[in-house]
């Protein structure tokens, strides 16, 4: 595989738009109930991740092509956590370039850019797959509304304080 390069998402013009959509709707594929609501939220979803976070919106790219994003908010309040934290609100990548060490790179550069922060995600309940990938990180499951699992990822600090 081409050498993949992670960069921060500079314009959300249509045709980006257009490439995330798909990217999306493909990586929720035999998960709907967790991202099929179809291409018409998943495009007033991903505007909104942008004007959220658009620093944190990272694409991972082969060449010239979007083969993945996600999406790090470094000021999310948190209302379970009744602080601003990071967070994770999306990270797809395209089915056909998963198993590549796509994800772990996007992951890496999330965690770098939202460094010293705790840092939550949801993702779905049966999604063991990501889950999995999300303890690798040090995620752990605190809370579940739904469909939904709440992961967090406790910084240092955060860790050694709660063991005292």
């Amino acid at each position: 595989m081409a050498e993949v390069r992670i960069e921060k998402l500079k314009e959300l013009d249509q045709e980006t738009l257009e490439r995330l959509i798909e990217i999306y709707m493909n990586a929720y594929e035999g998960m709907r109930e967790y991202g099929g609501e179809g291409e018409s939220y998943a495009k007033r979803y991903l505007r909104w991740c942008w004007s959220k976070a658009r620093d944190g919106f990272f694409v991972a790219k082969i060449g010239d092509r979007i083969v993945g994003f996600i999406v790090c908010d470094d000021d999310w309040y948190s209302k379970y956590e009744g602080k601003t934290v990071g967070a994770i609100h999306e990270f797809a990548v395209d089915r056909e370039y998963q198993g590549h060490g796509i994800g772990r790179k996007l992951m890496e550069k999330c965690l770098e850019y939202l460094k010293g922060k705790d840092v939550e995600l949801w993702v779905g309940e049966k999604n063991e797959r990501a889950k999995r990938f999300y303890e690798e990180y040090g995620f752990r499951e605190v809370g579940k509304h739904g469909i939904w699992v709440r992961m967090v990822r406790r910084t240092e600090s955060q860790i050694k304080s709660k063991e005292k």
